[in-house]
């Protein structure tokens, strides 16, 4: 799964016509709707603000919105845009700002689809890998040498605190979570207490 990193929006000049991509991280289909609506309203002068929304865990709900354009030359190339990038969560509008030349069906899914492409290219995209909070529990005496086993094994303790025991918040990927365990009571002699967390993501930077 895969989303922006980031809100942003970029500026595609096509002819004379003015073409703003403006691009929301958003929940899901709800807060698509009220951000694409909050944007019409604050951009009533533009000639269109056409749309396209994929939201869901495996954006299951992708929309679009021509907003006026003849049909299938706007909201379409700017959904495809997203769902080929594997995109979900993501919301897109195009404000267009016609300049006088008129574009051709070709001309305009063009322009609409490339103002998406490098919007999302300048904000950037993160891919969202499935984890889980494991939460390690040892006495004091173990704590150094297993925090130590933990930076040897490349994981980072998000948050340490020290009371009666020392307990460890370490993110672990989904599919790594029965092996963790079972490293972590070799590691301690049985004596870790272990205890999940609720599953959640982790955002890894996507190159090229």
């Amino acid at each position: 799964m895969r989303m922006i990193k980031s809100a942003g929006s970029r500026e595609l000049e096509v002819r004379r016509s003015r073409f703003v991509c403006t691009l929301a991280r958003v929940g899901g289909e709800a807060e698509a709707v009220e951000f694409l609506a909050a944007h019409r309203r604050a951009h009533r002068d533009a000639t269109h603000n056409c749309t396209a929304y994929v939201v869901g865990e495996r954006g299951e709900i992708a929309k679009s919105s021509d907003d006026g354009e003849p049909a299938g030359t706007a909201g379409i190339p700017m959904l495809e845009v997203l769902v080929r990038r594997g995109l979900t969560g993501t919301a897109a509008v195009v404000t267009r700002y016609f300049g006088g030349v008129k574009l051709g069906a070709g001309g305009l899914a063009r322009a609409y689809g490339q103002a998406v492409a490098d919007a999302v290219d300048a904000v950037g995209v993160v891919e969202l890998r499935p984890v889980v909070t494991v939460t390690v529990e040892v006495e004091h005496a173990l704590a150094g040498r297993f925090l130590g086993d933990l930076h040897g094994r490349g994981l980072r303790p998000g948050d340490v605190r020290y009371g009666a025991g020392v307990e460890a918040d370490v993110v672990v990927p989904v599919e790594g979570v029965g092996a963790f365990e079972a490293w972590a009571a070799e590691a301690t002699a049985g004596r870790a207490r272990v205890r999940r967390g609720a599953p959640g993501f982790v955002e890894v930077p996507v190159t090229g």
